[in-house]
């Protein structure tokens, strides 16, 4: 497929999706949204990608909605289906949404926020499963001062990442947050100089890559994302049944073995 809205590329068992509107501060539009969905569906299924990395081009990652397309946004839009792919009846419901299927990618997703990181943009963010920060980035809900709501699910995953409290505060005052601060509250994982970003986030990245089992990490995401909906019980129940699973998987064996004759493993992932 050709992209018009976005970058995408894969090396070292790392796929890289890059917002590509850096005139406008990588501004959503439908286009991105379209891209970004066939990107993610497209390294999830490419068995040479482990890890997907999600950035924008140039001083930001996103800056919002584009404000031209809001000005002609169709109230009704919000209800329609247009751009979800058919129903999935073995997947979660919840993750896929709009907007909320990144959990259901079986690979993680991290979040390599270049720059500013607002409205929709913090939205796609905390849907990924990590996030790595330049030490200069602002952070903002941004719907309230637009006279507009907690869109797209961000009223159920902000306080599962920030807690309730901080939640209300981010989205009632929609105030700019910098980096310090989001680091704190646990808005984002690790903190980086502009400079150093990118070579600390493809270093983890590569971490993932090269020595964790691919199989392990699609498991342990899916059990994340799962408790919000289970009990303690529920969740043991399952974490012992993909334990057998896991035993008797050939990554196993060969984390076993990596470990025994002290060499990096070989995993496939089975």
């Amino acid at each position: 497929m050709t992209y018009e809205h976005i970058l995408y590329e894969v090396s070292d068992k790392v796929a890289t999706i890059t917002l590509n509107r850096p005139d406008r501060m990588n501004a959503w539009t439908p286009i991105m949204e379209r891209d970004v969905r066939h990107a993610m569906e497209a390294s999830n299924a490419d068995d040479n990608v482990r890890v997907i990395v999600l950035t924008g081009a140039g001083r930001a990652f996103c800056a919002g909605a584009d404000m031209d397309a809001l000005k002609g946004l169709d109230p009704n839009d919000v209800r329609r289906a247009s751009n979800l792919p058919p129903f999935d009846m073995n997947r979660r419901p919840d993750w896929q949404t709009r907007y909320g299927y990144y959990p259901s990618i079986k690979k993680p997703v991290i979040a390599m926020l270049n720059g500013a990181t607002a409205g929709i943009g913090l939205v796609h963010a905390l849907y990924c499963d990590l996030r790595f920060a330049a030490d200069n980035t602002v952070f903002t809900t941004a719907f309230a001062r637009r006279g507009l709501i907690a869109e797209h699910g961000i009223s159920w995953m902000l306080p599962r990442i920030v807690g309730h409290a901080n939640a209300l505060d981010l989205l009632l005052s929609a105030r700019r947050v910098g980096s310090e601060e989001a680091l704190r509250i646990g808005l984002v994982n690790r903190l980086s100089s502009p400079e150093k970003l990118r070579e600390d986030t493809y270093a983890y990245a590569r971490d993932l890559a090269d020595f964790v089992s691919p199989s392990a990490m699609a498991v342990i995401k899916r059990q994340l994302y799962e408790v919000p909906f289970q009990t303690l019980a529920e969740a043991t129940i399952e974490a012992n049944r993909e334990m057998m699973v896991a035993l008797n998987g050939s990554d196993f064996r060969e984390g076993v073995a990596s470990f025994m004759e002290k060499r990096p493993p070989k995993f496939t992932g089975r």
